[in-house]
């Protein structure tokens, strides 16, 4: 499953394209007065503005499996990595086969780069912007997780990944190349202690030819 366009909120587009485009060094695509359209790798990630909006998302982006360590580095001269505990920035989801770091946007939002050691896409240039490889996860806050994975599943003949202990708290949709992310809301993040809130969302995916478009 690959999560081709997300659209969200934000309350500063200027803020939210300078991150982007100067932290993150990724390639904007289309600017208006009103929202920024940005190539991550093979997705593309559009925030529409909304001066009221004060909330957060968390999304994942995937990077080679073997460049995790790389990415630790690039991310220490631009952003604050969060630590998990002892100092240490790494986290390792061991039943997903995965290591993974966090970050912050300007808006607040939680970040994440990720490797999936499944995926066969390691590289031996440099880690760079253009290691990101694309959007591969989103979350999505409902008051039933499984429920609404279930729906989306009868619906649009998707699935529940496989790796993932799917529950009435937390389920997850799709695969190592793209995620479906479910959880209650008031469930915090990991590894950060804020809490999750339902917020608009337009998804566009494609799961073996068929083209998806979510809107939550």
């Amino acid at each position: 499953m690959k999560l081709e366009h997300i659209q969200i909120q934000t309350s500063n587009i200027q803020k939210t394209a300078a991150f982007y485009q100067d932290i993150l060094e990724l390639p904007i695509i289309e600017k208006t007065t009103g929202s920024v359209s940005i190539q991550a790798g093979n997705s593309i990630l559009k925030f529409v503005e909304e001066p009221s909006f004060q909330s957060i998302y968390h999304f994942a982006f995937n990077i080679p499996e073997n460049k995790l360590d790389e990415a630790v580095e690039w991310c220490r001269n631009k952003t604050d990595l969060i630590v998990i505990e002892d100092q240490n920035v790494i986290t390792n989801f061991e039943n997903w086969n995965a290591h993974a770091i966090y970050f912050y946007d300007n808006n607040g939002n939680l970040l994440e780069f990720i490797a999936r050691h499944d995926l066969d896409n390691s590289e031996n240039k440099a880690f760079s912007s253009k290691s990101i490889l694309n959007i591969s996860e989103i979350g999505i806050v409902n008051e039933n997780p499984l429920e609404l994975g279930n729906e989306l599943i009868s619906k649009y003949d998707l699935n529940f990944f496989t790796k993932n202990t799917n529950s009435e708290a937390f389920a997850a949709i799709g695969d190592d190349e793209g995620l479906l992310i479910m959880v209650r809301p008031n469930r915090n993040w990991y590894p950060t202690q804020t809490p999750s809130e339902s917020n608009k969302t337009e998804i566009r995916l494609q799961n073996y030819g068929n083209s998806i478009t979510l809107k939550f």
